[in-house]
């Protein structure tokens, strides 16, 4: 899901924090790597897309935990959402894709990213929001596996990193008497 895997270029939100577009070309290479690419991005750009960034994880968590959505986060996803100039493209195999156009800009993506942050929180799309098992990620996420009992954000780095640690913790109670 875009607006989740957006959300996810801050990592580590309990933990040490690790900001993934730290500066405004790592936000264009994002953005073009999502579908969403644009010639340029300016630091008051960047700035607009991390508020959306954390307004979009303050309500998926909040949906996730089914509390109230935090009225400023409801508020700067709207704005997002209705700034934007971006078509929605049916393609050859049946699938919406975004489109933007030629003179298009950064609040045009961030548009984007905010409508599918509405469809996901408002429960448009099958599946859940949850949030991360581990306790210093807690990423939201959409999980559209079968049973809807998925745990982690990322099976390769945050379920990897439990069940490492799990592993650990079990040799340590269970020394091997091999020797």
């Amino acid at each position: 899901m875009l607006a989740t895997s957006f959300t996810a270029t801050l990592t580590e939100r309990r933990g040490d924090a690790v900001e993934r577009v730290p500066t405004p070309q790592r936000l264009v290479d994002w953005l073009a790597l999502n579908g969403l690419a644009v010639d340029s991005c300016t630091t008051a750009q960047l700035d607009l897309a991390r508020e959306l960034r954390e307004a979009i994880h303050a309500a998926a968590t909040a949906a996730a935990t089914h509390d109230a959505l935090p009225a400023a986060a409801v508020r700067v996803i709207n704005d997002r959402s209705v700034q934007g100039r971006a078509a929605a493209i049916l393609t050859p195999e049946g699938e919406r894709r975004w489109e933007l156009g030629s003179a298009s800009g950064v609040e045009d993506a961030l548009s984007v990213i905010a409508a599918d942050a509405i469809s996901i929180i408002a429960g448009e799309r099958d599946g859940r929001l949850a949030l991360c098992a581990s306790p210093t990620c807690q990423a939201a996420f959409f999980d559209t596996s079968q049973s809807r009992t998925r745990r982690w954000c990322d099976m390769n780095t945050c379920g990897n990193r439990q069940k490492k640690a799990r592993f650990n913790a079990n040799r340590g109670k269970n020394p091997s008497s091999s020797g």
